[in-house]
């Protein structure tokens, strides 16, 4: 949930305490949120390592979750067809049944690669379960998903409709892509103006969550209406790790090394020397400067 709310930093937290922890695998949300980031190679070994280890307990489910992840991933790179192979399998996949995850991706995959006629049942079932729901979340990739296999003034007001309902819900990732979608289809339409309000808005949004991949799809599709996108100026917080920055927010809070390694089961020793790393990344020496910075 925390990568579809576009809180990649926060999600890569809780993954990499559980993993330090060692209470729960996390390898299938360490590779939903490499793939969301667009980061091929470590996508690809993290499948790799989850395909091995499925195979040897014989389980199925992280091999469609697998799949799930390489649709995300290649529609991001803009590899439509690659995309369109993955999300087939995963939708197809009995282990998914009760998931609504890897609708939308075949639908975007299919019509982006030009065969929409393969996505006509994921999108008739998507839509079947988004009413029966009510949810903005459902009701908005039901939306998305409509436009693309629409023409003309219809497809924009599915557009419309899918940002209104993913605005309400706490989807900020999916709603960004539901305004590059709308934003690739108004400049296909000659609206450069109006591409270039949601094209914009969608490439700030990625670039704040780290979904880079999708942030240089959207910056594309930019320079195609004349506009360049800005260039994000990387706050210092981004040296840190996940981990690293999920402890400075503790320490800023008030909280003492004993208290911290507490509750990340971690010893003080432990935390003190992350502190220290964590201090020479930001050019800082003590807790107070840390306290006095916006730790994002």
């Amino acid at each position: 949930m925390s990568v579809l709310g576009g809180e990649f930093t926060e999600a890569a937290g809780h993954a990499e305490v559980a993993a330090a922890t060692r209470t729960v695998p996390m390898l299938h949300a360490q590779l939903i949120l490499a793939a969301w980031r667009g980061q091929a190679e470590r996508t690809q070994e993290i499948r790799s390592t989850m395909m091995r280890e499925s195979a040897g307990r014989g389980s199925n489910t992280e091999i469609a979750l697998t799949q799930y992840a390489m649709a995300v991933l290649y529609n991001g790179l803009g590899q439509y067809a690659a995309a369109r192979v993955a999300a087939t399998a995963a939708f197809e996949s009995i282990e998914l049944t009760q998931s609504n995850l890897a609708h939308s991706e075949l639908v975007e995959a299919a019509c982006r690669s030009g065969e929409p006629q393969r996505a006509v049942h994921a999108l008739d079932e998507l839509i079947a379960r988004a009413h029966a729901s009510g949810t903005g979340w459902g009701l908005g990739l039901a939306a998305v998903s409509q436009a693309l296999m629409t023409d003309g003034p219809e497809a924009e007001r599915h557009y419309r409709e899918s940002i209104e309902q993913l605005g309400r819900s706490r989807t900020g990732a999916l709603l960004a892509r539901s305004r590059l979608l709308y934003g690739e289809w108004l400049r296909r339409e000659g609206r450069r103006q109006d591409a270039r309000e949601q094209l914009r808005t969608a490439h700030e949004q990625f670039s704040q969550m780290g979904a880079e991949a999708f942030a240089e799809r959207a910056a594309r599709e930019l320079r195609a209406t004349g506009e360049h996108p800005r260039v994000r100026v990387s706050p210092a917080t981004d040296a840190l790790t996940a981990h690293e920055l999920h402890i400075a927010r503790m320490v800023a809070g008030g909280a003492t090394s004993r208290e911290i390694g507490a509750q990340l089961f971690l010893s003080p020793r432990t935390i003190e020397a992350h502190l220290r790393n964590i201090f020479q990344k930001l050019g800082i020496n003590s807790r107070r400067q840390l306290r006095d910075l916006s730790l994002t």
